[in-house]
């Protein structure tokens, strides 16, 4: 009687501690499952192989965008990667790049938030009803329809690894944020355009961007960041004619 042979598949992890002195690599062997994503293999390792490998996963359903990962160099959330993607293998996992490691795949979030809160991603009203629930701002389908696809980002960070402005550029606010920023701008109940402007116009901002258009490229909710951006740029220009030829229209 013949005994079918398991296919296995090897895994090369990126894997640091903060008491080590280098990063190194570590190869495991997974079996492989038809319907086993990245984020599968990886708790199969940590379950029942080594412990210690430490991840960020919460809903494994591409909507908390925490299980992001470089995959054969590539930005993608280990959720929605299969493993017959990548077959026969090797399949190499480290954390996003462009971002501090601060253990094996968890990445340094602190500059992001910054600079996600630099942009204020939230609606601001003059009159500071915001919290009012009794408040009530109505909007057309084609008013909605005119920001939808840039609110639906789950800061998931893969355009930041594949953004090569942030590769070199510390201090670029970088797609995501500036997708978020312009959702908002967008947004007929929001009144804070003049709020971001200044953080969004900075040498630091939009005009930093390239328009390469890996942001767009990777974004798993086709948000198209890039396409914002350029939005964005347009918007800024136009602004900036008008306060130039006729700044008795521009608000003090």
């Amino acid at each position: 009687m013949s005994t079918a042979i398991e296919t296995m598949v090897k895994f090369e992890v990126f894997r640091y501690q903060p008491d080590w002195d280098e990063p190194t690599y570590q190869v495991y062997d997974v079996p492989y499952r038809e319907d086993w994503v990245v984020l599968d293999a990886l708790n199969y390792i940590k379950d029942t192989i080594d412990g210690s490998l430490t991840y960020r996963w919460s809903c494994r359903m591409g909507v908390c965008g925490s299980c992001g990962a470089m995959v054969n160099g590539y930005p993608k959330l280990t959720c929605a990667a299969f493993l017959s993607e990548y077959l026969p293998g090797p399949i190499r996992v480290e954390p996003l790049v462009n971002f501090n490691v601060e253990r094996d795949l968890v990445t340094d979030l602190e500059g992001f938030m910054e600079k996600l809160e630099s942009v204020q991603p939230w609606i601001i009203r003059e009159d500071g009803a915001t919290d009012d629930l009794k408040s009530e701002y109505l909007q057309t389908p084609s008013q909605h329809a005119a920001y939808q696809q840039f609110s639906m980002c789950i800061n998931c960070l893969l355009c930041y690894a594949a953004c090569p402005v942030s590769s070199h550029s510390e201090e670029f606010i970088g797609p995501a944020a500036l997708a978020l920023a312009q959702r908002y701008n967008l947004d007929t109940r929001d009144e804070g355009v003049e709020q971001r402007r200044d953080v969004i116009l900075k040498d630091e901002g939009i005009w930093e961007c390239s328009f390469v258009g890996e942001c767009s490229a990777v974004c798993p909710k086709h948000v198209d960041p890039a396409g914002a951006i350029q939005q964005a740029k347009m918007t800024g220009a136009i602004d900036y004619y008008r306060r130039l030829l006729m700044p008795w229209t521009v608000k003090s």
